[in-house]
């Protein structure tokens, strides 16, 4: 998908549920995806890429939403809440012998404040439990990259 990290590897020393209140990182729970989530997560999508993608002179207002709606999997997706509200998602889709990490996205609001940790340790937690590596693609020079290496990815290529 996108160029740059793609990491992997398991933890199994973080064990986190899927709510939780520390200080860093507010209370919040995944709900499954469902097909109406779809337009504001593309939304969502857009405006949190739209940085990186302008830097790279890769941003266009249209396929940056279709490539979201390409690849939707109610089945593979989960939405992150706060209090009832959307604050994020994530896709963690098995293919090539390992969980795929996608369309993992926070409401910038939402950023900075420990959520996309929490949101990864459980991400990690279940993959551990299913004894397989977590894998990911991510944009060259995106902020996220310092994230996944926190948590244990390396670059592969």
């Amino acid at each position: 998908m996108d160029a740059g990290v793609m990491g992997s590897g398991t933890r199994s020393d973080i064990a986190v549920s899927e709510r939780t209140t520390a200080d860093h990182a507010p209370g919040w729970v995944l709900r499954a995806a469902v097909a109406a989530d779809i337009d504001v997560i593309a939304e969502l999508r857009a405006t949190v890429m739209r940085a990186d993608l302008e830097r790279l002179g890769r941003y266009d207002e249209h396929r940056v939403r279709q490539r979201l709606r390409d690849s939707f999997s109610t089945q593979h997706t989960s939405i992150i809440m706060i209090d009832g509200e959307l604050a994020g998602c994530v896709t963690v889709r098995p293919a090539e012998g390992r969980q795929w990490l996608e369309h993992f996205y926070l409401a910038p609001h939402c950023q900075g404040r420990g959520l996309g940790s929490a949101v990864l340790r459980t991400v990690l937690e279940r993959a551990d439990a299913q004894s397989t590596t977590v894998g990911l693609n991510v944009l060259q020079g995106s902020a996220a990259r310092r994230l996944y290496e926190r948590h244990g990815f390396v670059v592969e290529g």
